[in-house]
Order: C-alpha cells, then structure tokens, then sequence
C-alpha cells in the first residue's frame, strides 16, 4: 500500500507483519529520505522545536483557511476596523439627535408681504356660506337664497364674489379676474408655494369656477342661455331697493336681488370659457374637476361663437356698470386659452385668424391701444400667444400672424417705457392708461404684469432683450418699470399713502364699501337705515385688508372719502391684476414654469409651407 510522504517521496507500509528490527530499518530508511530534500524556515522551526513549544506556535498565528496570518496583526486590524464602526455610528447617532439650529429664513420682501393682503380681499368679496378657515372675521353667510328667489330663473347661484363695495354679482368682471388668477398661478406656481399661497390661491380660483359652472347647463354640450348678473343696481328709475340704492350688509339684504340672463353673450361666453379652460390647467392633476372645467369650457364658446351678440346691449342693466364694446378679441383671447387647455388646434387656428384679429383692433392704433382691462383683452391675449412663439414656435400655418403679434407686443412694450410718449405720466410717475379718467390703478397693475411676465418669457427664452427701433432694451429695464409702478401703488408716491388697504402705515381708512363700514354689532340695517354709515367721516369699523381702491387722479392728487367711489372703492378685476403684478416680482427670480401651459399641447410637427407657384416668363 502506498500512502503520501508529508515530507515529499512515497511511502509504502506493507500489510504483512514485520519484526521490530524491519520496522527500525525502515524507518530509518524514510528519515534519510525526508532529510535529503530541503526544509523551508517554518519546516525547520518545527523540527527543531521541542515537544513544549506547539501551543506557543499555535498561539502566534492563525490559520484562516487561505492563509496564516499573525495573530497579533490579525486581532490589531478586526480592532482598528471595529474602533472606526463604533466612532462613524457615534458620530451619525449625535447628528441626529442633537437639535439643529437652522438659520432663519430671510425676511419676506415687500411685494410678498403685499401679496399677503391682497389675497385676502377674495376672502371678504365672497358670496355664499363662508367657512370658518375664511379668516375675515366680520363675514358671515350671505346670498344663499341668489337664484332660488327669482321665479324667472329657479336656479341654484350661491357662491361667487361681490364685485366692489356693492353686493352685485358681475359674471363678466368676475370672470376675467379668475382668469387672471389662474394665469398667475399657471406661470408663478413656485412661487405661490414659496410664499405659502398656493392653496389659498387655489381655492380662490375654484371658489369663482364652481359657482360660473352654476350659470349655465354645464353638462350639456349646447346651451341656450347664460346667467350673467345676480342683483341690481340701476337707480335712475327712482329709489328703488336693489343693491346700488341700499346701504346694507351683504348678510342682512331682504330685498330682491334678481337674476339678469343673456340668450346672445359671445363676449360673456368666450371670457367665461377663458377662466374655466385656464383653471383647468391650474387642476390639472385633479383629472375629475379639470375635465368638467374642459367641457364647460367647449360648450361655452361654442354657445359664444353660434349665439352671437354683446352681453350688455343699450339699456340694460350691465351695461351701466360693465359694457362691453366687442366680443371679437374675447374670442382671440378664449380661443388661445382653450387651446392651451386641450391641445386642440383648431382653436388656435380661430385665435390666429387675421379677420378675428383686425375685428379686435390688432391692426389699427387708437388711444387706447395696448391697455389691458376687463373690456379689451387684445393685449394680454398677443402676450400669450407670443408665448407660443417663443418656446414652441409652431410654424406655418400660424407663423406669420404670431409673429405680427410678437411684434405688436415688443411695441406696446416700448410704449410703456418712460423714453416715448404714448402715454402721460403724473408728476410722481404713475403711467396714464387711461389718459387721465378717474379709476387709474385697475390699469396700471395689468400693465406692470403683463411686462413683469413679458420679460420673464423672453429670459426663459435665453432673450437678453428687445428692440424699440433701432435701440436695444434689456428685460431689466421692463422689469423696472412694472416695479416703479407697483412702488407707486404701495406708497412711493407724493401723497406717501398705500393704496392697499392694511398695508404700510398709512393707507385709506373710508373705502367705499358695505360690508366694511357697517360694524357687525348685531343690528340689522334697513334699506336706508345703512346710510348713516356711508355718509358718517368716521373711518370704516372693519379693515378691508389687501383691497387696492381704485387711486388717484392725474394730478397724484386723492380724497378719503367713502361717498366718492372714484378714489376709494375696489374691485375684483383691479386686485386680480395687482395680485399677478406681485407675484410675478416676489422671491427671488425664479422665472416662469415653461411647461406647465403645454402639458395638453401636442408635440409641434409643422407643416411644410405650399410649394411656390409655377414660374412664368
């Protein structure tokens, strides 16, 4: 049998039995063998050691199957290597319990403290059941029987905003002022949070599209009719008891307040269409809601574009208030935002009509070219479909009427600057939209927005600038002028008064309006009996916080005074603006959300322009 030598060689142990002289001669043999071949130092340190020393060896190394390695270097490196667990989880655990000491965020600038406020005027301008979260204390509930009152109409419409300092429902101003807001919102969302308003502003919003949803059969696809007012205020027929002839709070009215409806309103139709499609992409991640705003929205302008004819014809009640002078650049302006809100390009197509365009003045100058208001939404409309152009630039067949829109834009631009003179200016630098006509600031603020945004898009676009003639003007010098006029609004003019309500330490203390100047003492006020408190010089017992009244005359002058409706009353459309006009200069500069407005927006294939035409000789 062979077996194998530790030591190297063979071994052969024979089964047979040997003698002890055998075995000795063998062993003897296989020594000899062993020690012929070279022993390495760990071999000779074991032959050499003595029977005592093997524990001792077995103590100084050890054998971890692969290798042998020392001990002592073996238990040094697993205790270094747990010392250094232990000290990294020490280290963790202190960082996380020991309480950190952020530093405090910076101070809010001044234009969000004034967003602030001026949010808080569509809390005291609301309509319906006030919430206990609606944190202006001296509202309670009120219109809850509107609609259900009057037997012409039998329908539900509680809810929405009081215009002014009456308690008139104004769908066509109210509806603009939504649109705003949710415009606001679509580009300057970021910035809302950054504030913490995001949801404040969005209840806003959904407060005023719930109750437009109420005016018409809005899951109809055709509609016959739409509710365009809720009270009266017309008083030329004699006293009369209707919201302009009683001085009352909106909570203690027993008057009848009757419903006005249109059955040809396409200016009404295509600004309402325009605040639900906007608002849609504002709830755009609430699929239920957006796409009932979408339908609403369709049905609408379809009513406004077959149905046609002005909301407000001679003689009507809105017509005295609110008239409207043309609905063509409503169906510009509705048309661009429905097709934002479905993608749908033949909205785009009517909104970049040039027949549709020159009906709604594209093409033709005018004094009041280029103003922005409730009435003509021409320009905010060229400024959105410059938007188009400038991040999407969808190309033929829309390219040549978008850039005649761009280019008009760039020019009303020009003419808000302080160089030219298509506008006057007040000694302390308010900009005369209006050319000098009582109510100045409902203007202004659509202006500062509509430049504060302008110059946000063309920084978006990597645009340094535009042209004014043969000079180039930086966005900062744009951005400037909706700051200088926004500065004005907040007290930086020579009367040194805030005509924001509540914000700076001084700012008007007799605004005219019912609700603010009539204490909540438990009293209820006749029809009459409320005059007393319009006509005292006493100042209002409630603040109407954030409401900026209606300004100055074009002389910086401005009277206090709550019987004059023409320095001191405010209004839904007036504060949307100024709103817009805030947000967009808060913060840092952020910029604008450059995909948000597409997110229904297919991608842009343009078409390949027709070939030219055959050459003749």
């Amino acid at each position: 049998m062979f077996g194998r030598d530790p030591w190297g060689g063979p071994l052969e142990i024979s089964n047979e039995s040997a003698t002890d002289d055998d075995r000795s001669r063998n062993l003897q043999d296989v020594d000899r063998a062993a020690l012929s071949r070279p022993l390495d130092e760990t071999q000779q340190s074991w032959l050499l050691a003595g029977p005592g020393d093997t524990s001792n060896k077995k103590k100084r190394y050890i054998d971890l199957g692969c290798m042998v390695v020392s001990r002592k270097h073996f238990l040094w490196t697993v205790g270094s290597v747990l010392g250094v667990g232990f000290l990294i989880g020490l280290i963790m655990l202190i960082v996380k319990t020991v309480p950190h000491h952020h530093p405090p965020p910076p101070p809010a600038d001044e234009y969000t403290k004034a967003l602030h406020k001026a949010l808080m005027f569509f809390n005291a301008q609301r309509s319906g059941p006030i919430r206990k979260h609606n944190n202006v204390s001296w509202r309670g509930n009120s219109g809850m029987r509107d609609g259900l009152s009057d037997n012409a109409a039998r329908k539900n419409l509680v809810g929405g905003y009081y215009d002014a300092g009456d308690a008139i429902k104004f769908n066509f101003p109210m509806s603009f002022s939504m649109t705003l807001l949710s415009w606001s919102v679509i580009e300057y969302s970021a910035k809302y949070e950054a504030a913490g308003e995001l949801n404040h502003v969005k209840d806003i919003i959904k407060w005023g599209t719930d109750y437009f949803l109420k005016t018409f059969n809005s899951s109809a696809d055709t509609i016959d009719r739409i509710a365009a007012q809720v009270g009266l205020g017309d008083t030329s027929k004699g006293p009369s008891a209707n919201d302009h002839y009683c001085w009352v709070r909106p909570e203690d009215i027993d008057y009848p307040r009757p419903v006005y409806e249109c059955h040809s309103c396409s200016d009404l139709a295509a600004e309402m269409a325009a605040a639900l499609a906007a608002a849609s992409i504002v709830f755009k991640d609430s699929k239920t809601y957006s796409e009932k705003l979408v339908h609403g929205a369709k049905t609408l302008f379809k009513y406004g574009r077959e149905q046609r004819g002005r909301y407000s014809p001679a003689g009507s009640d809105p017509s005295l208030f609110y008239n409207s002078t043309s609905y063509w650049d409503e169906f510009v302006w509705g048309g661009a935002w429905l097709y934002y809100a479905t993608g749908n390009t033949s909205y785009l197509q009517l909104s970049t009509n040039p027949g549709i365009a020159k009906h709604a003045g594209a093409f033709w100058g005018g004094p009041d070219y280029g103003v922005f208001s409730w009435d003509n939404k021409l320009m905010g409309a060229q400024v959105l479909l410059s938007r188009l152009r400038l991040f999407l630039s969808p190309g033929y067949p829309y390219e040549e009427i978008l850039r005649t829109f761009h280019n008009q834009t760039s020019t009303v631009m020009c003419s808000y600057l302080p160089f030219f003179r298509s506008f006057n200016r007040t000694k302390g630098g308010l900009i005369q939209l209006n050319h000098g006509r009582p109510q100045p600031l409902q203007y202004v603020v659509n202006a500062a927005f509509l430049a504060s945004v302008y110059a946000d898009y063309l920084d978006a676009a990597d645009t340094p600038g535009w042209y004014c003639g043969p000079n180039f003007y930086s966005t900062d010098i744009l951005r400037n002028f909706a700051k200088t006029q926004i500065d004005y609004i907040l007290g930086n003019n020579p009367q040194k008064m805030s005509y924001v309500v509540g914000y700076g330490k001084r700012y008007p203390k007799h605004v005219h309006h019912r609700g603010a100047s009539i204490p909540k003492n438990g009293v209820r006020y006749s029809c009459k009996g409320g005059w007393k408190w319009r006509d005292t010089k006493r100042p209002n017992p409630n603040t109407l916080v954030g409401a900026m009244v209606a300004g100055p005359d074009k002389h910086d002058g401005f009277h206090d005074v709550r019987t004059n409706y023409n320095y001191t009353e405010p209004t839904l459309a007036g504060n949307a603006g100024l709103v817009f006009a805030l947000v967009s200069l808060s913060g840092v500069k952020t910029g604008v959300d450059k995909n948000t407005i597409f997110s229904a927006v297919p991608p842009m294939f343009p078409t390949p322009p027709p070939p030219p035409s055959a050459w003749k000789p």
